[in-house]
């Protein structure tokens, strides 16, 4: 998985936008003008911030080495995946579409 397949993916979903709201070096993808993605281009090692349940979050803390706390985030509801192939493309966009539902379901 690369930015571009990230990138892809997240716009594949129905009524989601990409913006730059902190500049050039950080895509922000949104859904109903909400943020469920956040891809820095400026890093030496792909990773990216999403959206998570609380309880999970935590859960997939202990679980998977390449899933920190959301960096410069509320760590209680974001997370930052490290995509270093320990886990599947398969499992990056299961989080992906987490976050992506989690941030759906909110009212405008």
């Amino acid at each position: 998985m690369n930015i571009e397949t990230i990138r892809d993916y997240c716009l594949s979903k129905p009524d989601a936008e990409e913006t730059l709201p902190f500049g050039p070096d950080v895509i922000v993808f949104k859904v109903n003008n909400k943020s469920f993605l956040l891809l820095p281009l400026d890093t030496e090692e792909l990773r990216f911030n999403v959206k998570c349940d609380p309880d999970l979050a935590i859960e997939l803390r202990e679980q998977y080495s390449c899933v920190l706390p959301g960096w410069h985030m509320n760590k209680k509801h974001w997370n930052t995946i490290v995509v270093d192939g320990t886990v599947s493309s398969k499992l990056i966009r299961e989080w992906i579409d987490h976050s992506y539902d989690l941030v759906k379901s909110k009212k405008k």
